[in-house]
């Protein structure tokens, strides 16, 4: 079973930076950022297809937010610059092990989830 730990959540001010980082036990499909503000419905942030590097972004956060990964670390990255209040959030790491039916950022598309991270931004 594949088991993925969130690090690097935080407070930080409104046009600051912050890294989150994620830890997988096994080889992946995609991986993905999904985040769930107070009160609202859980949303895909950014998604990175594990073979090909190829990227897809929620239009909220292109520009500002870039994923990546180290697959000699197992490890995928969320590097949040030029944050804003409403990015404030818990961000979860999520996979999906099949390349079936494809990788659309979409929180019906993982197969396994992290614990998740908060991230707080303030003014």
């Amino acid at each position: 079973q594949v088991q993925l730990v969130e690090s690097g959540g935080g407070s930080v001010q409104a046009g600051g930076s912050l890294r989150l980082s994620c830890v997988i036990t096994e080889s992946t499909y995609c991986m993905a950022w999904f985040r769930q503000a107070p009160g609202k419905e859980r949303e895909g942030v950014a998604r990175i297809l594990t073979g090909s590097g190829s990227t897809v972004y929620a239009d909220s956060v292109k520009g500002r937010f870039t994923i990546s990964q180290d697959n000699a670390k197992n490890t995928l990255y969320l590097q949040m610059n030029s944050l804003k209040l409403e990015d404030t959030a818990m961000y979860y790491c999520a996979a999906k092990t099949s390349s079936y039916g494809g990788c659309l950022l979409r929180t019906s598309t993982p197969n396994y989830w992290g614990q998740g991270t908060q991230v707080t931004v303030s003014s």
